[in-house]
């Protein structure tokens, strides 16, 4: 059972962001073998949630939730990441389907947009995704545009 928190740069503790940043650099860098720039502004923005999924104490799931005009035209779902303990066992659904439900939430008349990586097209499509760009390469991995309409 994971449980949820959605909270602001502010409202995480030192503990939280240690465990995010962690947990986001051991899936992107290492595991993904990809050096790029993990920190960034929009961690901080003031409208930013993040979203946090425990399993007791553990930290297993992560996303970053990004208001509207930030990096997309609507709000966006970025740093999408499941412990690799907790991979195969429905982590990853229950973080999206938390994530979708946050944003409609905080933005209830915003688009969700994300910067799928491609071999997940199939995933993000079972959330109501479509696909939105061509394939493109960000850090040498191909990714597309995606895009949920809102529910108005």
């Amino acid at each position: 059972m994971i449980s949820w928190k959605v909270l602001t740069f502010s409202q995480l503790n030192t503990h939280q962001l240690f465990e995010l940043m962690k947990l986001r650099v051991d899936v992107f860098v290492v595991e993904q073998t990809c050096p790029y720039p993990e920190l960034d502004e929009k961690d901080r923005h003031s409208d930013t949630r993040h979203l946090l999924g425990f399993n007791g104490d553990m930290l297993v799931a992560y996303a970053r939730l990004i208001p509207a005009g930030v990096s997309y035209p609507g709000v966006s779902v970025g740093r999408v990441a499941t412990h690799a303990d907790f991979r195969g066992h429905g982590a990853g659904k229950s973080l999206l389907a938390e994530a979708i439900k946050q944003c409609e939430n905080l933005w209830p008349k915003d688009d969700i947009e994300i910067g799928a990586q491609e071999y997940l097209l199939a995933f993000y499509r079972k959330f109501g995704f479509v696909q939105t760009s061509q394939m493109y390469l960000e850090d040498d991995i191909p990714h597309v545009d995606m895009k949920r309409k809102a529910i108005v």
